[in-house]
């Protein structure tokens, strides 16, 4: 008989989980080699679901259990020649993996909708949440920690600081599946996706292996010793910062970042690059996702991506490769990705940096190109001059119906998916003083668009470039067209009507006469006023008439080159 002192499961199987529903269910931990392990899975009565056992290899133990229909109140009993260990009130139902940074970490208790709902006993009876411990270096203090991490249900005291995002998704989904859908948290404000990846994904491509070198530049010479003591200096530096911050707000509510900083002195946040910064890349794979690896999913819920806002040009490249990582992982090419496109946002003070655009395009190409990746549009659930919208619902509930549409496929697809640009293209029908015109069409637009006013954010947008020393031309609407000066101008549009297609908006501007590319949206911050009838917003876009021609002269012989200067403006 083998020593099976060291047997253990590991720590996101505790009573209350969830089990993935008509999946084979992985069930893992670890063990001395050679150990025989068991998992029985009993239902409410005490009747056998099924079992399955294993031999424990390399220090660890993974079997997989048949598949289930939803149900509640199970049991699992999981032992080796010595030592049992048995969960329960164990659900089947639906699994998703909420990941990302601050949005998707934004507590439920802080959120706009949820003091009404953790007021309500009943409100989320159905949902089941597993934070994965919030660590970023594998000391003693992180595996102590990591054991007292369990499943909680809604009776749980600590509900409040569940995902707002994830929780509303889920209680949406438990209500239109009639079953329990369990959260796994695994997210952390600030990251990058860089720190959820394994290394080799970054190391395979030039770009991405820039966040590697980075880092090991800025680490050049120092032991973990010395990384370790600088960054426990600024934890207590920083705590001291925030506590004098939370003072500071009591007296001054309101009072922006800068203003603080002003009075406080710089906030030392996010610290020195250490091996214990949770900030390193592949830092949180290590912590986080490797430690809830390979437990079973359906999907994974994203909102990611203002942390990587210094190297837009390489998000799509980025998300892509976590998305394959992460398949890799689960074993599983197929498993669903439901994210969220960045919403408008911009500081007040801050210029227009315009690199948001660059990484809303970068996740709307992973959603064209990727299978089994479909983006969420939130460009009009920003709030003005802050990160972190506090209204929750409204998005989580259109990841769910996304969902829904894609992932179950229970309704139509177009019913929940934005509408996109699909092509370009110059018309030989002038306008009514001579002037060229730009014909764009879109996917999941069937019964067109319809027009909604955005004074607020219009006038937020003007103050914000006025600060700039900017001027926004009276005709600004979000659309703009340029010629092959590359000088970008303000567009009139008009929707549809275009040989009878309703998908179509026609746009112009006369100080334009042969426009070659159409943009709309390119700001970090600004208006939306288009919806397609299924109450999503436009998603924005920029795009070169270089798809189709119907007559029109005064762009066959712009090169590629300047069509490519004109798209970096």
């Amino acid at each position: 008989m083998s020593d099976s002192k060291n047997f253990s499961i590991a720590a996101v199987f505790s009573n209350h989980m969830v089990l993935q529903r008509n999946k084979w269910t992985a069930v893992f931990g670890e063990a001395e080699d050679g150990s025989i392990i068991k998992a029985s899975l009993y239902d409410d009565k005490g009747a056998a679901l099924c079992e399955n056992s294993c031999i424990a290899e390399n220090g660890r133990w993974l079997l997989q259990l048949e598949p289930q229909l939803a149900r509640t109140g199970c049991s699992l009993v999981v032992s080796s020649e010595e030592k049992e260990i048995e969960f329960t009130d164990i659900a089947i139902g639906e699994v998703w993996l909420a990941g990302g940074q601050s949005n998707m970490e934004f507590e439920l208790q802080n959120c706009k909708e949820g003091p009404a709902e953790l007021a309500d006993e009943t409100a989320g009876k159905n949902v089941r949440f597993y934070y994965t411990n919030k660590i970023g270096w594998m000391d003693d203090k992180f595996f102590e920690a990591e054991r007292q991490t369990c499943w909680q249900t809604w009776e749980s005291p600590s509900r409040g600081a569940w995902s707002a995002v994830g929780y509303f998704f889920a209680k949406k989904l438990a209500a239109d599946l009639d079953c329990v859908v369990g959260v796994i948290g695994c997210n952390w404000g600030g990251t990058s996706a860089s720190a959820w990846m394994r290394r080799e994904y970054l190391e395979e491509d030039r770009d991405l292996n820039t966040y590697l070198t980075d880092y090991a530049e800025a680490t050049r010479g120092k032991s973990i010793e010395q990384q370790c003591k600088e960054f426990d200096e600024y934890e207590i530096e920083n705590a001291k910062w925030q506590e004098k911050f939370g003072k500071l707000w009591e007296k001054q509510p309101g009072i922006t970042w800068a203003e603080a900083e002003k009075i406080l002195g710089k906030n030392p946040w996010p610290g020195p690059a250490s091996c214990k910064n949770p900030y390193r890349p592949c830092g949180l794979y290590d912590c986080m996702v490797a430690r809830i690896l390979p437990y079973t999913l359906k999907g994974v819920l994203w909102y990611q991506g203002e942390s990587d806002d210094h190297k837009p040009s390489f998000y799509y490249k980025l998300f892509r490769s976590l998305i394959d990582n992460w398949r890799s992982d689960w074993k599983d090419e197929n498993l669903p990705f439901v994210f969220v496109q960045l919403p408008v946002h911009r500081y007040e003070a801050d210029p227009d940096f315009k690199h948001w655009c660059i990484v809303r395009e970068a996740q709307a190409k992973v959603s064209s190109s990727v299978r089994n990746a479909w983006l969420t549009s939130a460009f009009d659930l920003g709030q003005y001059s802050d990160i972190h919208p506090v209204a929750k619902k409204e998005l989580a509930e259109r990841m769910e119906k996304n969902a829904i549409a894609n992932v179950y496929q229970l309704i139509p697809s177009v019913d929940a998916a934005a509408p996109q640009i699909e092509g370009c293209y110059p018309c030989g029908n002038l306008d009514s003083e001579g002037h060229g015109q730009l014909v764009l069409s879109f996917s999941n637009a069937p019964l067109g668009f319809e027009v909604r006013e955005d004074k607020v954010r219009l006038e937020e947008y003007k103050k914000m470039e006025e600060i700039q020393g900017c001027t926004v031309s009276p005709e600004f609407t979000g659309f703009e067209i340029a010629g092959s000066d590359g000088i970008w101008h303000a567009a009139r549009f008009a929707l549809g009507g275009t040989d009878g297609k309703q998908n179509t908006i026609v746009l112009c501007n006369n100080k334009v006469r042969h426009p070659v590319a159409a943009r709309y949206g390119w700001y970090n911050y600004g208006p939306v006023i288009i919806y397609g009838k299924n109450g999503l917003p436009l998603c924005p876009f920029r795009i070169t008439a270089a798809g189709k021609s119907c007559g029109s002269k005064g762009t066959e012989n712009i090169g590629h080159a300047k069509i490519q200067q004109i798209m970096t403006v």
